[in-house]
């Protein structure tokens, strides 16, 4: 049973403040929540039902409520709810410059859409890229939307907010580091060399990257259309830039061993 408290508290979380007040996000999915359960995230409250929950090996939560369909209806964030909830404390990771600027990153300048935002995530998790770091103007990694679109992904891959002062402390400390940046009039993505520790930035949906954050980007990347010279789409969704951008940097990693 669940109290009218614990659903208005879920229910909160759909906005921002409240997961900033609370320290907490939600979790759906059958596979998601048994990720989350598995790994180093702290989760405050597993609420499922309870055939699924005696399917488990062992809970790993500090709380535990059993739920029935129409209580998962009221608390769920999903038109179709699933068999279980759980809500996770926030990650708070330190930015540690030495970890960036020994693997490859990528920062977010703006990036609007909660589903971009977790589609982003999730091929930085394929690539295995492990810190992401979302600037001003980005959509929250933990809101419901960006959560469900990251399909497990912020489990494994570390998000950090910030803005565009990381980049002032990264030439300050590493003049020379490799920063790219994708843009329309960048050269071609497959003739550029490419460094395998390297910050990549992808910018706004409409906007692309921002003038303040432009300044720091060494090497402006383009991904052509094909064939060339042929009448085509004016631009690629920023998350499929981004996949297309991630792949050519690991495959040129492996064609060089």
């Amino acid at each position: 049973m669940i109290s009218k408290a614990k659903i208005q508290l879920i229910r909160s979380l759909e906005q921002k403040k409240y997961r900033t007040q609370h320290g907490l996000f939600a979790v759906e999915g059958d596979k998601t929540v048994r990720e989350i359960l598995d790994s180093p995230l702290t989760v405050e409250y597993l609420l499922a039902k309870p055939a699924w929950i005696e399917q488990l090996p062992a809970v790993k939560a500090n709380h535990t409520v059993e739920i029935n369909d129409k209580e998962l209806s009221q608390i769920s964030f999903q038109k179709t709810p699933n068999q279980a909830m759980a809500l996770v404390r926030i990650p708070q990771y330190r930015l540690c410059m030495t970890e960036i600027t020994g693997a490859l990153s990528l920062y977010l300048d703006g990036v609007q859409d909660p589903g971009n935002l977790g589609a982003i995530i999730r091929v930085a998790d394929w690539f295995g890229i492990r810190h992401v770091l979302c600037g001003q103007g980005c959509a929250d990694p933990f809101s419901p939307k960006t959560v469900q679109s990251t399909m497990g992904a912020i489990i494994r891959v570390k998000i950090y907010q910030t803005d565009e002062t990381f980049f002032q402390t990264l030439v300050t400390r590493h003049p020379d580091f490799p920063v790219y940046g994708t843009f329309l009039t960048g050269g071609s993505l497959y003739n550029t060399p490419l460094s395998s520790r390297a910050v990549i930035v992808m910018g706004n949906e409409s906007k692309g990257i921002s003038d303040e954050v432009a300044q720091y980007v060494h090497k402006r990347l383009f991904v052509p259309s094909y064939p060339p010279g042929e009448p085509t789409s004016e631009s690629l969704n920023v998350a499929t830039t981004t996949a297309i951008v991630c792949a050519e940097f690991r495959r040129r990693r492996l064609t060089e061993h």
